[in-house]
């Protein structure tokens, strides 16, 4: 049998699709493996070339898969898929993921460490606290005002809520009252869970040099820093900044042909996660300017021709070209001096 110098894996949950080629793009390999078999078939191979989507698990197989020997390549899903041909199935992605790892302009997605992941599972743990703590507090509200109990926006108006609850009205049923304790016991405790979660993702931020040096952008809290440096394994993975804002989707997207340039809105392509944390630390900035004003004259400018919002993402692009520059060159912020 002629060696296997490019593995194409389409992983799964217990089904594994593998798809190997020779040196002159013969197929050599094209077989099924369940999830026990995988590491032992790796390990029997020499060192290869081997090519995966980017997707769930990905990051763990990669990271075995390296210790076996074997160079080891993530790709973007959205860049496999012209790869397919005709009908999709199993064995069509792996052999698209073959062609594609071997592409010279194919870009890929840097291996995370078991670290990184982690800190960004602290992050999608507080973003699901926060939105069941959402959930609690409008049924709160809305079972409360079938009684005829409403109360402000904000924490103090739930507050009221809950004195009137704990206080036996007689406005509220027996059987509601009970309900309605209870979700106001889970209110506190998910509020307890969140507060829980935002030191230790404050604490991953204050840990890293990294992360101390970006803290001093405006517009970027340890909140943002701490998935910026557990999302970016490496900054220099990207040519500038610009590619970096790109990958976050904050660049305008291009309908463009004939030499006429057609830009729309932003792309809001790659992590929503990120982009949405830069667009919410630039609308903060955008807010202390409006009210107390400020020395950047680039952004005095933006605002005196552009509404808050369009101003707030283009903000939140140059805070990202920024990052780029601070993670890549080990510098420090320096507040731009006006002429």
């Amino acid at each position: 049998m002629d060696q296997v110098v490019t593995i194409g894996l389409d992983i799964a949950k217990s089904v594994f699709q593998v798809h190997g080629v020779d040196a002159e793009g013969g197929v050599v390999i094209r077989q099924r493996l369940t999830r026990s078999r995988v590491l032992a078939f790796f390990a029997k191979k020499a060192p290869c070339l081997v090519g995966m989507e980017a997707c769930g698990s990905a990051h763990h197989w990669a990271r075995e898969l390296s210790r076996l020997g074997h160079e080891v390549r993530l790709i973007p899903p959205s860049y496999v898929k012209p790869y397919v041909k005709r009908q999709k199935n199993d064995m069509a992605d792996a052999e698209a993921i073959c062609e594609a790892v071997t592409r010279p302009s194919m870009r890929f997605v840097p291996v995370k460490s078991p670290e990184q992941q982690s800190i960004m599972v602290l992050h999608r743990t507080r973003s699901i606290l926060v939105r069941q703590r959402t959930q609690l507090s409008n049924a709160i509200r809305g079972h409360m005002s079938e009684f005829g109990l409403v109360a402000p926006v904000g924490r103090n108006g739930l507050q009221a809520l809950k004195v009137i609850a704990h206080a036996g009205d007689v406005r509220v049923p027996e059987e509601a009252r009970a309900c309605l304790l209870m979700l106001f016991e889970q209110f506190e405790l998910v509020s307890d869970q969140i507060l829980e979660s935002d030191r230790r993702i404050i604490a991953s931020a204050r840990s890293t040099e990294v992360g101390r040096r970006l803290m001093e952008i405006p517009g970027v809290g340890p909140l943002l820093a701490s998935a910026l440096v557990a999302t970016i394994a490496d900054p220099k993975a990207f040519k500038s900044g610009r590619n970096l804002a790109a990958w976050i989707g904050l660049v305008p997207r291009q309908n463009s042909s004939g030499g006429k340039e057609r830009l729309g809105g932003i792309t809001k392509q790659g992590d929503r996660y990120l982009r949405q944390m830069l667009v919410v630390g630039a609308v903060a900035v955008i807010r202390y300017a409006v009210r107390n004003g400020t020395r950047r004259p680039w952004l005095v400018q933006l605002l005196a021709r552009r509404t808050p919002k369009v101003a707030a993402v283009a903000l939140a692009n140059k805070n990202a070209r920024m990052v780029w520059a601070l993670m890549t060159s080990g510098e420090r912020y320096r507040e731009p001096v006006a002429a």
